[in-house]
């Protein structure tokens, strides 16, 4: 019987309709998503050129204190242990025990005018006080969540709903990446200090977006990338064969249902095939002069946010679009003076490297270094574990430098005691407007459609590019 069934036509039908488009989206992405493991971005991106290829986010992850750091406030030494005044933190959100007196904590550093610029930076950092005509410091931020876990989720994602995009995610759906064997989202962690809070993957995580998108984590220790190395006897030539096999049949079911995560797979394993070659080179050190280590004050492979710092240049250097290094230990809600002293030694001076590198390299022109915490800390505290600060999300420090970004100055204000922004407040949401548009994009017409809307990393409120900062 040669009468074709209607299930049949359908099926046959779809099969080389979807064959048809996947050769398409191979044509356009060939040098992509077979070749690198990255799709190129989205078709009329970037908006107009762009000031930047890349960010680098130095996470320091639990909240330093701005009034340890950039924000010098005299009147806290004048009112140093005299009861908070009520007008500042009545009806505002605290993370402090209810019912317990708050005293005024006074500086527990001293701060220098440094530079030509004359930018206002404390004795706990003395590598950020020799760059300090290199940075644009933030002194307005507001967030909008007090606790750690939720305030990480929304710095990342400009909200505190879970299983939302990543910026870094954003940036590399809209943008791609320049890297032909390497995620074009990487992210590293390192511990050191009071309280090392967890950072959870889903902080990096793609959320809607196709999942070929989300960070990367590499290892600080031992093996960068867990599986990414052939097991005992299997050779290169086989495991391309393996590789492309597994291509062939994705395509085959990409052809009948198009679902994107296929595409991912497709993506992952050509990525992962690439990485056996390019990780190895890339952690391997040897090549640097020892001048560059000892800039860095960098031992690779010990686990340290120096040694994060050097390979962020690194991945930089083979064009990895987003890079953010997480340094977990600023929790500080007692002792405050002996852990800034702890993670300001582990992070001062690399920071201050990884910046004079990327100058010297002529990279710093087109990568955006963003550097603060997910809030800042209080001008008052309750007497817990010695002198401290606890979470602060109405005012608090934060600082860019690189491409596209006016260096040398200082943007906003807090009040007299450093509990309100009160001059050019600065919320999350600005600071990434303010990253898209370096790198080209308006962030009002960059979305995805989720759920019937049209989902924005800057969201639905208003958000607004920070101006007065860029160059």
């Amino acid at each position: 019987m040669n009468e074709l069934k209607r299930r049949t036509f359908l099926a046959k039908s779809g099969l080389s309709l979807g064959a048809a488009s996947f050769a398409n989206l191979l044509a356009r992405d060939a040098s992509a998503d077979l070749a690198t493991g990255l799709p190129p971005g989205v078709e009329g991106l970037p908006h107009f050129p762009p000031r930047i290829k890349r960010v680098i986010f130095l996470c320091m992850a639990g909240g330093p204190s701005h009034l340890e750091t950039f924000d010098e406030k005299p009147e806290l030494a004048r009112l140093h242990d005299q009861p908070m005044p009520a007008s500042f933190t009545d009806g505002q959100p605290i993370a402090q025990l209810a019912g317990k007196p708050l005293k005024v904590q006074g500086p527990l550093t001293t701060f220098r005018r440094c530079g030509e610029s004359g930018q206002t930076i404390s004795d706990f950092l003395p590598y950020h006080q020799k760059m300090a005509d290199d940075l644009c410091i933030l002194k307005s931020m507001v967030t909008e969540q007090i606790n750690h876990d939720p305030a990480h989720t929304f710095m990342n994602t400009g909200t505190a709903i879970s299983g939302r995009p990543s910026m870094g995610s954003w940036v590399t759906y809209g943008l791609g990446s320049e890297c032909d064997d390497l995620p074009g989202f990487v992210v590293m962690t390192s511990v050191g200090g009071r309280n090392p809070q967890p950072i959870a993957s889903r902080q990096w995580s793609s959320g809607f977006l196709p999942s070929r998108y989300q960070g990367v984590e590499f290892n600080s220790t031992g093996v960068p990338v867990h599986y990414v190395q052939p097991p005992a006897g299997v050779g290169k030539v086989g495991q391309r064969a393996v590789v492309d096999a597994i291509a062939a049949i994705n395509r085959h079911r990409f052809a009948r249902h198009a679902d994107p995560e296929i595409q991912t797979r497709l993506s992952t394993y050509e990525i992962a095939f690439q990485m056996q070659t390019s990780v190895p080179d890339l952690v391997d050190m040897s090549d640097e002069p020892q001048r560059i280590l000892d800039m860095y004050g960098a031992t690779p492979g010990d686990g340290s946010f120096a040694s994060n710092c050097l390979l962020a240049r690194r991945l930089a250097e083979r064009g990895v679009r987003f890079i953010q290094l997480y340094h977990r230990g600023w929790d500080h809600h007692g002792d405050l003076q002996r852990y800034m002293n702890v993670c300001c030694k582990l992070t001062d001076q690399p920071t201050w490297a990884l910046i004079q590198d990327l100058k010297q390299r002529g990279m710093l022109d087109e990568t955006l270094v963003i550097w603060g915490g997910e809030f800042g800390r209080t001008p008052m505290y309750q007497g817990k574990g010695g002198p401290g600060r606890d979470h602060h999300i109405k005012g608090f420090s934060m600082w860019m430098a690189g491409g596209g970004v006016k260096p040398g100055i200082s943007y906003g204000a807090t009040d007299e005691l450093g509990y309100h922004a009160t001059e050019n407040v600065a919320h999350v949401r600005d600071l990434h407007a303010t990253m898209l548009h370096l790198l080209g994009i308006r962030h009002q017409r960059f979305s995805y459609p989720f759920q019937g809307l049209d989902m924005k990393l800057t969201g639905v409120e208003r958000a607004r590019v920070l101006e007065g900062v860029l160059a």
